[in-house]
């Protein structure tokens, strides 16, 4: 892939703020990234797109908005585009309709409005991209490995790193379970199933997932194109939970747990970084702060896996 000629960034940061699933520091997350993103790898501050749920947002992160500005950026994309996508907020995973899946389930995020966006999302959102194009996914919340549905596993589950007793500051999983979002929406719209496809339909319309809204044999369609252009830096495994962090000590500012690992790793290499050099780096730094229950991953092509992260420019 040639070096990028358009850079464009949607940010996402969730803190669902006054409810039972309050986190903290996800909108310190993104902002930080618009920084970095700006400084750093060349974008333009206008091809910046953030969408949060801080009071007075105008454009708040529900499931509609996160898609329709993912879309729109997908469109005007050109051939040697770099895309980048950074949510940090809740995940969940929802019962998989696929036979033989690792974890029986599927990943999905939480926006603030509860319509979920699914990996099938993610893989279709993949698959529109023009041919040389990338996007790069940096998702930091639970159960975020596999995001992009079908996307070649580059570091995951098999790899092992071993453990230390390091002492871990106040902190929030970034999971809402599903059994609470079905209650939830069950709340919405008072039907009586345990089929979250059907209160999603039937709530958000043609704005849920096209997880619910396409028959078995449409989904079964999307696909991996091989080698595809999707680059999934994941906050934890499938299975695991990505951690929301309130520093108890101090007065330091919240954050994401997996968002701030990569932001120590960039700030202390300044040179280009691999996806995969990246991904190992900021688990190091998991691991020496002590977080033994979560491993970032790394999912896309092989090509991509040795590429540099966002293709920043040669200092």
């Amino acid at each position: 892939m040639d070096m990028g000629n358009k850079r464009m960034a949607v940010l996402v940061g969730c803190n669902y703020p006054n409810t039972r699933n309050e986190l903290h520091g996800c909108i310190n997350d993104v902002l930080t990234m618009k920084e970095v993103l700006v400084k750093r790898f060349g974008f333009d501050l206008r091809s910046v797109q953030l969408l949060t749920d801080a009071p007075g947002s105008v454009v708040l992160p529900t499931g509609a908005n996160i898609k329709k500005a993912l879309g729109q950026m997908i469109d005007q994309a050109e051939a040697g585009d770099v895309l980048f996508f950074h949510y940090s907020g809740h995940g969940t995973r929802i019962p998989s309709v696929k036979p033989g899946h690792p974890f029986r389930h599927d990943e999905a995020i939480v926006p603030c409005d509860f319509n979920l966006i699914t990996d099938v999302d993610f893989r279709q959102l993949v698959n529109r991209l023009p041919k040389g194009a990338s996007l790069t996914v940096l998702s930091d919340s639970c159960h975020s490995g596999g995001l992009i549905d079908k996307e070649k596993e580059q570091i995951g589950p098999k790899a092992t790193i071993t453990t230390n007793n390091a002492k871990v500051p106040s902190q929030s999983p970034k999971v809402i379970p599903f059994e609470s979002i079905l209650q939830h929406l069950t709340s919405l719209t008072n039907i009586n199933t345990s089929d979250i496809g059907t209160h999603l339909l039937e709530f958000f319309g043609s704005d849920a997932s096209l997880k619910f809204r396409l028959p078995p044999l449409e989904r079964d369609q999307f696909e991996s194109i091989d080698p595809d252009e999707g680059i999934l830096l994941s906050g934890c495994q499938a299975n695991e939970t990505s951690a929301d962090m309130s520093p108890n000590e101090g007065g330091g500012k919240s954050y994401g747990a997996f968002s701030n690992a990569v932001q120590m790793v960039l700030k202390e290499h300044l040179g280009q970084l691999s996806n995969k050099q990246l991904v190992m780096m900021a688990r190091e730094v998991l691991q020496a702060q002590g977080f033994e229950q979560q491993h970032p991953c790394l999912y896309c092509s092989d090509r991509n896996a040795g590429a540099t992260f966002l293709w920043q420019p040669e200092c």
